[in-house]
């Protein structure tokens, strides 16, 4: 008898590998005669890197980058077998299992370390991505990502915004000029498993916001930022982006450098 045994992981608690070690040990004790194939599988959270990097032959690499709460991380990403692509997950360097229970703030983290690796990636020669967005600290709609990248956001008096999704709100205008000019020779693909819009009782900051800390009131906030952020979106790309499904959801908040003017890419599920 052959069994396969294809788990993801637990979240924050077991990996897909450990799973499938742990599975494979009970069901031995049963059926100790039995083929066993594992095979650890991700949904674009924690474990996507080395799911997809066994399925590959590829390999990790290890990057020191900025955490969830600006704190520096020893981060990684994968490369597949061939060399050509780069396996990204934004919980490798803004995932919540960085944050401790009582430190985790949706309003202060920000996806900056995510975009650090972006841009590793890029300094390696790598111009295809597929990034991995579940299991993240964030809500900031991956503003962080893109001031990694040189994307400049900006309050009414022309001042950048700090870090976190509880700027948003103070947004008035992105400024693209610095945007690192290799994103437009990439393409980036995201992995991930929700259809969630930006905003909304389906949104970000309603579903997403209190798995990452969020009170009732930092959710409010989220919220109306996430709102203005798709205003000044609009009004930058002249798309509404506010109630597409999926592209901007909690757990996917990597996707505002390539949707951006001059990005060259387009995000798919």
């Amino acid at each position: 008898m052959k069994i396969v045994i294809a788990p993801d992981s637990f979240k924050e608690s077991l990996s897909a590998d450990k799973c499938c070690q742990a599975i494979k040990a009970g069901f031995s004790t049963v059926f100790p005669d039995a083929r066993y194939v594992c095979l650890p599988i991700a949904d674009g959270g924690e474990g996507t890197v080395d799911a997809m990097v066994a399925a590959t032959g590829g390999k990790r690499v290890s990057v020191d980058v900025s955490g969830p709460m600006g704190e520096k991380v020893n981060g990684f990403y994968g490369l597949t077998g061939d060399g050509k692509t780069a396996i990204i997950e934004m919980a490798a360097a803004s995932g919540l299992m960085l944050v401790a229970p009582e430190a985790r703030n949706p309003l202060l983290a920000s996806s900056f370390g995510t975009g650090e690796l972006i841009r590793h990636a890029l300094d390696a020669g790598i111009r295809h991505i597929i990034l991995g967005i579940g299991g993240s600290a964030t809500v900031d709609g991956g503003m962080g990502v893109a001031q990694a990248l040189g994307v400049r956001f900006l309050d009414a008096q022309g001042t950048p915004l700090g870090a976190g999704g509880g700027n948003l709100s103070r947004l008035a205008s992105i400024d693209l000029q610095g945007c690192d000019p290799r994103i437009s020779e990439c393409r980036i693909e995201v992995a991930c498993d929700v259809d969630n819009p930006l905003v909304g009782p389906r949104g970000a900051a309603a579903v997403f916001g209190p798995q990452k800390g969020a009170t009732p009131e930092m959710v409010e906030t989220l919220e109306n930022g996430l709102r203005n952020y798709a205003r000044v979106l609009h009004a930058l790309t002249g798309r509404d982006m506010s109630q597409i499904p999926g592209r901007w959801s909690g757990r996917r908040n990597g996707d505002c450098c390539y949707r951006l003017p001059g990005s060259g890419n387009e995000a798919r599920y």
